[in-house]
């Protein structure tokens, strides 16, 4: 017993020599390797490769022997090893075949690589070994066929999607890398991955392949839902709403959605201002559905996208304004006044306040609604918010503040706190104390919400940049009460002040404040050619000052929009780009660029 138990011991003592000298001299073979001392990388290579093939090691002792002119001596092993080491002959054959490629016999190199596949193909493990040691040796298209070999053994067409997606990119071939990166879309937990990978495509000159890919697939697979999602992913990344919502459209007819997605879409096209579409999805929702439980909001919605359209378009008609009053009317006597459709009563009122100048009427239904939905806090703060915006109007700001500071204190840190407080800050700069003004919108631009801090940015800054050297601040205070009166839509008392303004105080500061403010007034009016005068003023005579992109982007928009002009529109956009490299713009003015001279198929 004690004699067996030595000679274990010894057995094992040998056994970790072994493995310690096994490291010692692969550590020793990379060390000369690296050194480019190959003479001596190879002899050490050589031994460990007499009891452990890898291909890392088998590839740099054939390497080493070249880099020490022992080609013939590589070629010999080689061909000992293909007779006499059937497991690792795979490696042989791909190390042969690159020799023969180095002596430029690309017969000889082919037929060595088929024979590299060949020996692979007993088991999937040996196939994707190969198609490793293919790639690593530079054998890209090599290591495609290998893949591709791998799907025919192992019967899986989706088996290592994502390296021959790879492969495909890196040889060139975009129409099959793309056509790749959709297949995998059928394994739905390779979704990020997925539209990562079309994301590269995206606005390059290969983004027509996606479209075309998607298409094809499409109709060679007409109920495989993932190409559908992608197709309507893709329309989305172009902002081809429109578009988008037809592919919605027939997926939720074929799926029975109920019309869940189709709902997420238009909400989608109404934060991207795309009112029309919004329009539309609602309008399905409401007419395939009418019993579902999206029909209450649909039938709301579709009124308020069309509601946000006439607003945005100008100048506002006023009898599109009534008719969407008597269409929320209509609505509220059909489904009733309840939790769902209470906003209807929102947006009727401040329809009335804003647009048509019945601002005792708006009051009057804010009130209702407030009584209405008051076991909800934040709808009956919205209400309130709104109820200070009506008051304002009305030329009363101590009931706004009053309103506004009653939501500050119920919300505290929510967003809708931080709205009341900018409404707040905005009633202190509307009466020209700009002081408290600065003071409140300095603490807003902490706030959360990016949208409520970059309004008290742009606010304080104006406040600032143009009340240093004016120690009565009679000029912001001037331009402050022009903002107000814009607020309470009285647009031709507006732009006669800033016309004295600019006479007045032709030297100040705010002189380019004042034109861009006049222009987008008369935008709101109508006055396509006045506006452009006065943009056209502030890039000529105030190119460097903050506003100088914002008004030649404005003009490109206006080229593009209204006047339909899309040569003097591209030639904006680029000058947007050449003259503002670094403008907030640039994104925007560059895809819309693009879009115009026809880069991208729609």
């Amino acid at each position: 017993m004690l004699i067996r138990s030595k000679v274990i011991i010894a057995l094992l003592w040998v056994l970790s020599m072994g493995l310690a000298w096994g490291q010692t001299g692969a550590a020793l073979a990379e060390e000369y390797y690296k050194a480019g001392e190959f003479d001596k990388a190879a002899s050490e290579y050589a031994k460990l490769l007499k009891t452990d093939v890898t291909w890392d090691k088998l590839s740099r002792y054939v390497y080493s022997l070249q880099k020490s002119n022992k080609r013939e001596d590589a070629i010999k092993y080689l061909r000992k090893q293909q007779r006499s080491d059937e497991p690792n002959r795979a490696y042989y054959e791909l190390l042969s075949g690159q020799l023969a490629t180095q002596q430029g016999d690309t017969t000889l190199a082919k037929t060595h690589y088929t024979a590299a596949i060949q020996a692979s193909k007993s088991s999937v493990p040996k196939l994707e070994k190969i198609a490793t040691a293919f790639n690593e040796a530079g054998e890209t298209r090599w290591a495609i066929r290998s893949i591709e070999t791998i799907r025919d053994v192992s019967k899986d067409p989706t088996a290592h999607s994502e390296e021959l997606m790879s492969l495909y990119k890196a040889t060139g071939q975009t129409e099959k890398a793309i056509d790749e990166i959709i297949t995998t879309s059928k394994q739905s937990d390779k979704k990020e991955t997925v539209l990562a990978a079309l994301q590269g495509f995206i606005n390059t000159k290969d983004e027509p392949l996606v479209e075309k890919a998607l298409y094809s697939k499409i109709q060679l697979e007409p109920n495989e839902l993932a190409y559908n999602e992608l197709l309507i992913w893709y329309f989305v990344q172009k902002q081809k709403f429109s578009r988008a919502l037809l592919q919605e459209k027939a997926t939720d007819k074929r799926m029975k959605l109920n019309g869940s997605r189709v709902y997420d879409l238009g909400m989608l096209a109404m934060n991207n201002k795309e009112y029309r579409t919004a329009a539309e999805a609602f309008e399905y929702i409401y007419t395939t559905y009418p019993q579902g439980q999206l029909y209450p909001f649909a039938r709301r919605l579709v009124i308020n996208a069309r509601e946000e359209q006439v607003k945005n378009t100008y100048p506002v008609d006023k009898l599109e304004i009534r008719k969407l009053i008597g269409d929320y009317q209509r609505m509220l006597q059909e489904i009733g006044t309840n939790v769902k459709t209470l906003e209807a009563l929102r947006s009727t009122a401040n329809l009335y306040g804003n647009y048509l100048d019945s601002k005792d009427t708006a009051l009057t239904v804010l009130d209702m609604a407030i009584d209405l939905g008051k076991t909800d806090k934040n709808f009956v703060d919205r209400c309130k918010l709104d109820k200070g915006d009506i008051y304002l109007l009305k030329g009363e700001p101590w009931e706004s503040t009053l309103l506004y500071s009653q939501v500050e204190k119920s919300q505290k840190e929510e967003l809708l706190g931080y709205e009341a407080k900018l409404k707040n800050a905005k009633l202190h700069y509307y009466r020209g104390n700009l002081v408290v003004a600065k003071d409140l919108l300095d603490v807003l631009k902490l706030a959360t919400s990016r949208e409520i801090a970059n309004d008290a940015e742009q606010l304080s800054l104006l406040i600032v940049d143009n009340t240093g050297l004016d120690s009565t601040e009679a000029a912001m205070r001037e331009y402050a009460s022009i903002d107000l009166l814009l607020f309470q839509n009285k647009t031709d008392e507006a732009v006669s002040a800033l016309n004295q303004m600019l006479t007045k105080y032709a030297d100040h500061s705010l002189v380019d404040e004042i034109l861009w403010l006049r222009a987008n007034t008369y935008l709101k009016q109508g006055k396509t050619a006045e506006a452009l005068e006065d943009l056209k003023k502030i890039v000529s005579k105030y190119p460097n000052d903050i506003l100088g992109d914002d008004a030649l982007f404005t003009q490109a928009r206006i080229y593009e929009e209204r006047l339909k002009d899309k040569n003097a529109a591209m030639e904006a956009y680029q000058k947007v780009l050449t003259q503002y490299p670094g403008s907030i713009y640039g994104a925007e003015a560059r895809k819309r660029f693009r879009a115009l001279r026809g880069d991208t198929v729609n």
